[in-house]
């Protein structure tokens, strides 16, 4: 039996029994590996708006459809009228659930706190994809924006799910928002539960009630899922997915902009020079890894950041060639000795630190260490949260962090880079310095021609891989399990979106 083979056949589940063939009382119950961060998580703050956004809760000005196509959403359109100004006329007849008008002025107040540190609803993420100098209202139905300097993304950024458009908050609803269902309440870490609003503008939504529950080990929730506990699993074990759909049940896959990629600790430690962090790429079988952690259903391998679909993929391919792993080492300095990579007299030894809610991270690491080992450097993992990897990379205490980010999550090419690798990136913590990239995505910003922005972001990608800026590892699709009688279910590329006014259970 192969490397691939074992560790795939460790990792899948040994479960049999029958699935539920409907849920009960119009009621979907979600299986998740996050959940809300408060009793009444701001949509605005951190990535709330993500789930609120997925349950129908919260609407945008702007959607991405499942095509990755921009489309008016609350706005009725958007228009340019000068290189800095930008225009929403919203939609008539909008209403917030406590049945009130959604004005201009109401859109202003919504986004204004994101910008205001003293705001439990401050987001300096989204402050900075917007870059609002100022916003006015144009009677009750245009907003104006006003940005700081030309932004090409603008328009896309206005569908980030945690620009939710939301009225005065009440007791009865403290997320006063506009989608086809009511947030009714949050348990920190467990639970998220929402009911139809039957007074939607759509059409009276075809549940009931979402909850969306929290299981951060995904064999618990495919477990929970068989015993009959939850109609829907977000990110099902990849190697279960063949069997179980064998049992009666459905699967949703399809794929996604959401890429595994290992960021560099840049700063210090063996990943500080780029031969090195090149080496470590060359060492990585890719297509290896996809079959066993993945088991040939869930992604395609990566050898740049965006997958194909979004418009933005450059054409790079990541190669497997141990053989030039050893070379870029030996050029990096090191020696091998008794089969063993010396760096500084010392064994080289390469840490890698990632999470455990995605069932594929865990696996990947320890894939990677084997391919490591094979050429003769050891490579040490550590599996925790999400929160403490970061910490751990970004005090210098690890050299490989293994993460998984949707890369267009607004459906342009620039925010998340923007993030993980500018200089001052809020998300930067291996503290990546690359002065041509950080004019290259200034200059994507201030680009609106097409073809231009696509040459600029050919550009990052092409320093992204010549530098090892990051190491991508394989771009996923989306796996996800349902009852048989989910209907108007289906996975998108951005995964911001689940549940619509037309999702429904049936016989």
């Amino acid at each position: 039996m192969t490397l691939f083979s074992r560790l795939a056949c460790a990792s899948a589940l040994a479960l049999g029994t029958a699935v539920p063939a409907f849920a009960q009382d119009g009621s979907l119950t979600v299986s998740i590996g996050f959940g809300p961060t408060a009793e009444v998580p701001d949509p605005r703050a951190s990535y709330n708006g993500w789930m609120s956004n997925q349950t129908g809760v919260t609407e945008t000005l702007m959607g991405i459809d499942y095509e990755m196509n921009l489309y008016p959403r609350l706005a009725e359109g958007i228009e340019q009228s000068s290189p800095t100004t930008w225009r929403v006329t919203l939609r008539d007849g909008l209403t917030f659930h406590d049945g009130s008008p959604v004005t201009a002025q109401d859109v202003i107040d919504a986004i204004a706190p994101i910008s205001d540190e003293e705001h439990p609803g401050h987001n300096a993420r989204i402050a900075s994809l917007l870059d609002l100098a100022g916003m006015s209202a144009d009677g009750d139905s245009v907003v104006v924006f006003e940005t700081n300097s030309p932004n090409a993304a603008f328009p896309w950024t206005l569908s980030e799910p945690g620009i939710a458009i939301l009225g005065a908050p009440t007791d009865e609803f403290p997320i006063n928002a506009t989608g086809p269902f009511i947030f009714k309440e949050a348990v920190p870490e467990q639970l998220y539960r929402v009911e139809a609003n039957t007074d939607y503008r759509l059409g009276t939504p075809g549940l009931e009630e979402v909850r969306v529950v929290v299981s951060t080990n995904p064999a618990t929730a495919a477990l929970a899922f068989e015993a009959g506990e939850v109609d829907l699993v977000i990110n099902y074990p990849e190697t279960d997915f063949e069997r179980i759909q064998e049992t009666g049940a459905q699967g949703f896959s399809a794929p996604t902009a959401r890429l595994y990629f290992y960021t560099v600790n840049a700063a210090d430690g063996p990943m500080a020079n780029p031969l090195i962090r090149q080496a470590v790429s060359y060492a990585i079988d890719r297509d290896g890894i996809v079959q066993a952690a993945l088991s040939g259903v869930g992604g395609e391998p990566a050898g740049t950041v965006y997958p194909e679909g979004t418009g933005w993929a450059a054409d790079i391919t990541a190669t497997y060639d141990p053989a030039r792993a050893e070379e870029l080492l030996a050029e990096a300095g090191a020696v091998k000795e008794g089969g063993t990579w010396m760096l500084d007299s010392e064994p080289l030894e390469i840490d890698i630190v990632t999470y455990s809610s995605r069932a594929a991270l865990p696996l990947t690491a320890e894939l990677t260490q084997a391919f490591l080992s094979a050429i003769g450097v050891q490579a040490n993992i550590t599996v925790g949260e999400w929160g403490a990897s970061n910490d751990a990379i970004a005090a210098g205490e690890a050299d490989l962090f293994l993460q998984a980010w949707v890369t267009t999550p607004q459906g342009d090419p620039g925010a998340v880079l923007e993030t993980l690798l500018k200089s001052d990136g809020g998300s930067n913590s291996g503290s990546y310095v690359n002065t041509r990239m950080d004019e290259l995505l200034a200059q994507g910003r201030t680009t609106f021609d097409h073809e231009g922005r696509k040459a600029i972001y050919d550009e990052v990608q092409q320093i992204i891989a010549a530098d090892a800026a990051m190491i991508p590892v394989f771009h996923v699709s989306q796996t996800n399990v349902g009852v048989p009688g989910l209907k108007g279910y289906q996975v998108h590329p951005t995964e911001t979106y689940w549940i619509t006014h037309e999702t429904r259970l049936t016989e």
